[in-house]
């Protein structure tokens, strides 16, 4: 699961749980509230605050309904609890995946940066040692290399190795190898099939 999934998931748990949180507090206060109510009228009634006869039996009503009306919200925070609780741990569960993601991500990107700047050193190496040599390259074999180098992926020569463009992995012909084997030592070859400029070697199989 991706970084964005897990977060996406993360913030729809933690509405739903701030929701129920919500939803609890107010029961919470509206069971406060009835249980008030029933207290002070049952307070009048146990001090004899109310004599009339139709008065006190209206109150005995009312105290029964407030009763059950505190059983009902207390059963509906209880179901409210629950769903909170399990609410609560998925989004702990998903808050833990984040964590054990992000602190991955951290080791990869500390692997990449750590890998960006060995390649950097190298680079800068191969610069340093390139120059030199390409002091000593004729500008026209330089121009066509930079040219064949540009066009075909950043290899402009190949080696020739066992008879093989290691630019194509074509292999030569016998024809092919005796043009080679009979040109100068200076003289630029290229290979047929890409046009790379083909480098011999001791394992060319000339």
């Amino acid at each position: 699961m991706t970084r964005l999934d897990l977060g996406n998931q993360a913030r729809d748990a933690r509405i739903v749980v701030d929701d129920l949180t919500a939803e609890q507090t107010k029961l919470d206060s509206d069971v406060e509230q009835v249980r008030t109510r029933r207290d002070r009228d049952r307070g009048r009634m146990d001090q004899g605050l109310v004599s009339n006869p139709k008065d006190l039996e209206r109150m005995q009503h009312e105290m029964e309904s407030l009763e059950r009306r505190i059983t009902s919200l207390e059963d509906e925070e209880l179901e409210v609890m629950a769903r909170l609780e399990d609410a609560q741990r998925g989004l702990d569960d998903l808050t833990v995946q984040l964590g054990q993601l992000e602190e991955r991500n951290g080791r990869v990107e500390q692997d990449r940066d750590k890998r960006y700047a060995e390649i950097d050193a190298e680079l800068t190496d191969l610069a340093a040692r390139r120059g030199p040599v390409v002091a000593q390259v004729p500008a026209d074999l330089l121009a066509l290399y930079d040219r064949l180098r540009a066009a075909k992926n950043g290899v402009g020569a190949a080696a020739l190795r066992a008879r093989q463009c290691s630019g194509c992995m074509l292999t030569l012909d016998n024809a092919e190898l005796a043009v080679i084997r009979a040109a100068a030592d200076d003289e630029v070859i290229r290979c047929e099939e890409c046009q790379r400029i083909l480098v011999r070697t001791e394992d060319s199989g000339l």
